[in-house]
């Protein structure tokens, strides 16, 4: 999640523990230890496909992360040695800041490695969009009046409370939502004797009412539009194609296989004059994805392909189509499909 969601969230666990004992202060070392575990974006990995898939590794471990909370608890203990706190009580507010924030991060389509060392395998289950403020709001005003001296003590610990019921009662929508669309779609999947090779459904942005399908197949793969609101027939189905087959001669590179094995096989391959691009499907839309890499080069259209670079670039997204999204949730014939072909702005 994005990261003033994370401060919130890593404020309100910590204002909710430790709140009585060490005050509004409970609150900053909270939104500290939410914002900890994403400054592993800091460290660098060796280049760019190895910062983007091991990003959300050691760092968001629910295995590590008990080994390095009692440091952290007997730090604290020592910074605030005229505070009663036992250093358990310091250790189970801090691990379930450091906790929550890795299960959240789960809740995107990005993938966080929840068992590493044990096993790489990058959780996600793709029921949040990274910024959603019907999320973030209720944590943040609880938090918020949190800080109030105004507010007697045990009401600002209710209305902290207040925030993270909220808050998760808003997340439990989200399951049942996406449990919704992907009912109906694997339905409609099933009416056509579709056999896709991957398949996800995530939010659109800043909503859980609209949500964006990939269904990939071997040549091609379909982006699917579908409201809560909708029927699943009025669900829009776009089909685009993919130069999967130039990616052949590179199959046994080592960080292709990286990528199509983080992406969980959903990526395009697209030929962008001499340069091959692979794009994870599963952030951004058609045009405007998020993760690009340069996997391949060559020197004329006759060559054959060699390793890329494997730069990252970043298609600049159309906010002019954030409005379209919300017309999109109440009304099916509301077209969201991009022009084609894409316009090209990349951003290193």
């Amino acid at each position: 999640m994005d990261s003033l969601t994370q401060i919130a969230l890593g404020g309100a666990v910590g204002y909710a523990v430790l709140g009585k004992p060490l005050g509004r202060k409970a609150i900053l070392w909270g939104a500290a230890l939410g914002t900890l575990p994403d400054l592993d974006v800091l460290i660098p990995y060796g280049g760019a496909v190895e910062d983007f898939t091991y990003h959300r590794s050691f760092s968001h471990s629910l295995l590590i992360q008990p080994i390095a909370t009692p440091f952290i608890a007997w730090f604290a203990q020592i910074l605030h040695r005229t505070k009663a706190i036992s250093l358990w009580h310091w250790s189970l507010m801090i691990y379930l800041t450091l906790a929550t924030h890795a299960l959240l991060d789960t809740c995107t389509v990005y993938g966080t490695q929840l068992l590493w060392p044990l096993t790489e395998y990058p959780f996600g289950w793709s029921n949040l969009f990274i910024i959603d403020p019907a999320y973030t709001l209720p944590l943040l005003c609880g938090m918020g009046l949190a800080c109030v001296k105004a507010i007697p003590v045990q009401w600002r610990q209710r209305l902290n409370r207040i925030g993270l019921a909220l808050s998760s009662l808003y997340l439990m929508w989200s399951f049942s939502a996406k449990y919704m669309i992907d009912h109906n779609m694997r339905a409609l999947l099933q009416d056509q004797a579709a056999q896709p090779t991957a398949y996800v459904s995530t939010p659109a942005p800043l909503s859980t009412l609209l949500w964006r399908i990939v269904v990939h197949y071997e040549t091609h793969y379909d982006v699917v539009y579908a409201s809560v609101f909708d029927r699943p027939e009025q669900y829009q189905f776009t089909r685009y194609a993919s130069s999967f087959k130039e990616l052949q001669v590179l199959k046994d590179e080592p960080l292709v296989q990286r990528l199509q094995w983080f992406t969980k096989g959903l990526y395009k391959i697209a030929i962008q004059d001499d340069t091959l691009v692979m794009s994870d499907l599963r952030m951004g839309a058609e045009c405007f994805y998020a993760f690009n890499f340069t996997v391949g080069q060559r020197a004329s259209p006759d060559s054959p392909w060699q390793p890329g670079t494997y730069a990252q670039t970043t298609e600049r997204p159309d906010l002019a189509t954030l409005g379209l999204i919300w017309d999109r949730i109440f009304d099916p014939t509301v077209d969201l499909s991009p022009p084609q072909p894409c316009p090209r702005d990349f951003k290193e």
